[in-house]
């Protein structure tokens, strides 16, 4: 398969590893160019790699003919006016979580998509590692009987003490549904399918933050969204499942995400990462046995669903990690606040039907078609 040219619009602290799998892991694709508003980014990433382009600006790197993809990792209140901006420079468009800050943002942009015939799509990845795929499979095969509810917990207290710069977690766009929420509503969509409707509360529990993290130790961060989520989820399945994402509390153990069915109940490893443990109870065992992973990429694989997406388009199929996911899950996670301000159930518009399952039997780097 010939390789299909990426571009890079951001290279933050998410960038690394995306630059990493990008040239050492997934063989049919290949960066083609970098851009960052800071120059000393772009100049260090292109003498690293080898790549010859150089950009004045964010359009003089849209304008790359040679770019067929760009993966955007800007911030995440940029997402909107930059994919935006790729897609009317005719590039298809593979996003950092959230698709858009706003739902209905989000909406435009796959419209945008859709109206130029370009493949919009994005983070979270994770649901195709080894671990989620796992899971997915033992599901789908009856491992524990007929779905019938879910509980996903995100729990811990903000990120201003580790983070060099956590400014934007508690700014348009931050908080801890939009930063943790796609990952374990992408993981719960694609184990129990389309959620058809939601409840959702609310809170915003410090005004600020201080950081104690270097360099900005000492800075006073405004809280400017809420810090605390709680949501009930109706599936189209018949399945109930509830979220909490907070940054408002301590707690040792920052991830679960448990799924419930009438003949077992399934424990699913971190849908941050890629791995395991994947854990299985059911009645005849009265306790929780480790399940081994039976798909590939269980490491760091950020990216993999940018490789799925080259492969797509090279091979005229549907990706995995599309903008009707991406899109959903937007919709959920802002549907928690409106039902929480108006003190309501909301009904969700988005369709979604989960995509195919990885396959087995592959070759590292290479995704199948």
């Amino acid at each position: 398969m010939e390789k299909v040219k990426i571009g890079i619009l951001g290279l933050g602290a998410i960038s690394g590893i995306y630059l990493k799998n990008l040239t050492e892991l997934f063989r049919e694709v290949e960066v083609a160019g970098v851009f960052d508003i800071v120059t000393e980014k772009a100049d260090k990433v292109r003498e690293e790699l080898g790549i010859a382009g150089k950009y004045s600006s964010m359009e003089a790197f849209l304008a790359d003919p040679e770019i067929e993809i760009v993966l955007n990792l800007t911030r995440p209140f940029e997402h909107y006016e930059t994919t935006k901006a790729a897609l009317l420079a005719g590039k298809h468009v593979y996003s950092e979580k959230p698709l858009a800050a706003v739902y209905e943002e989000g909406r435009e942009l796959v419209a945008l998509a859709r109206e130029k015939k370009l493949m919009l799509g994005g983070a979270p990845d994770t649901f195709l590692g080894a671990g989620i795929q796992t899971c997915r499979k033992l599901i789908d095969d009856g491992f524990i009987g007929r779905p019938v509810g879910a509980c996903a917990r995100m729990i811990c207290h903000g990120h201003e003490s580790w983070h060099p710069a956590p400014e934007f977690y508690y700014q348009h766009g931050g908080g801890p549904m939009m930063d943790m929420g796609p990952y374990y509503l992408t993981a719960l969509v694609n184990l129990l399918g389309r959620v058809e409707g939601l409840t959702g509360v609310v809170s915003r529990s410090f005004e600020t933050r201080v950081v104690t993290s270097m360099p900005q130790y000492g800075q006073i961060i405004d809280v400017e969204v809420p810090t605390h989520v709680n949501g009930i989820l109706r599936f189209a399945n018949g399945a109930v499942g509830t979220i909490t994402t907070t940054f408002d509390v301590y707690y040792d153990n920052q991830a679960a995400l448990e799924i419930y069915g009438t003949k077992g109940t399934l424990r699913v490893p971190d849908p941050n990462g890629f791995g395991g443990p994947v854990m299985l109870l059911r009645p005849e065992d009265g306790v929780f046995r480790e399940i081994p992973l039976v798909f590939g990429y269980k490491d760091n694989s950020r990216g993999l669903g940018l490789a799925d997406m080259a492969k797509a388009l090279r091979a005229g199929r549907s990706m995995r990690a599309g903008s009707e996911q991406t899109l959903h899950v937007l919709e959920i996670m802002t549907a928690f606040e409106k039902s929480s301000r108006e003190g309501r159930f909301i009904n969700l518009e988005t369709e979604y039907e989960r995509r195919a399952p990885m396959n087995q039997e592959c070759i590292p780097g290479v995704l199948d078609s």
